[in-house]
């Protein structure tokens, strides 16, 4: 069986990736949680991926790393992970590169933190365009292959790769135009997202660093946890 390595579900926006695509796709794995350590966890990711970074596939000897590799070794093995149409697939690849490449300032700006709740400041000129260009690929998407998913009526990796948006979109009550609004409402309804976020409000770890980025970003209104900090 896949043994799927994935860090904190409150922080790791990589992990969920690949978790919620098998999750979704109903493809059986064994998930192994391993915490992010303070300062630098590369020594000890190093003992089960080369990159000493999350998320990584392991496959009865094979080794899989990075979500998007991850995502098209699985498609090579199972069915649904890219849309069955060849235009919806050939979209669905370029809008998972995009997002694999690029929203530099939505990562840096709105740091994935599944567990608060954040009241921004103004936006920067950077996070705008950014929310805009999800926005409307998001619309795009929909549009063009009838929803309620990116690529068309089924749940695919383009969804999969975007899921740590929404996430974004709840924390920081992102405001996006058009479909997209409904679209990250029907992400975060999800059974596994659910799932995923009552896991991480369970949590018991919290990084400072990470958490200070939350922080600078805008005003602290709601921390949503479950379970004290040790």
């Amino acid at each position: 069986m896949y043994e799927l390595f994935i860090a904190n579900k409150n922080y790791s926006s990589w992990s969920l990736r690949p978790w919620v695509l098998m999750r979704e796709l109903a493809i059986p794995f064994v998930e192994r949680l391993v915490p992010f350590s303070s300062g630098s966890s590369w020594a000890s990711y190093r003992a089960f991926s080369p990159t000493g970074r999350v998320p990584c596939l392991h496959d009865a000897g094979t080794v899989v790393w990075d979500s998007l590799g991850i995502a098209e070794y699985l498609a090579e093995r199972h069915d649904r992970v890219w849309p069955a149409d060849p235009h919806a697939r050939w979209w669905a690849r370029c809008a998972v590169a995009e997002m694999h490449s690029g929203f530099a300032a939505l990562r840096q700006q709105c740091p994935m933190n599944c567990a608060v709740q954040v009241e921004l400041g103004p936006l920067s000129e950077p996070l705008e365009r950014d929310l805009a260009r999800v926005a409307e690929l998001w619309n795009e998407g929909i549009g063009r292959f009838g929803g309620p998913f990116l690529a068309g009526p089924v749940f695919t990796a383009a969804d999969a790769f975007f899921a740590p948006v929404a996430f974004r979109v709840q924390t920081y009550d992102l405001q996006l135009a058009g479909a997209g609004a409904r679209y990250a409402r029907r992400l975060l309804a999800l059974e596994s997202m659910q799932a995923w976020h009552s896991d991480a409000l369970a949590e018991p770890w919290r990084e400072p660093e990470i958490e200070a980025e939350a922080s600078r970003v805008g005003t602290l209104i709601a921390d949503l946890r479950t379970n004290p900090a040790p």
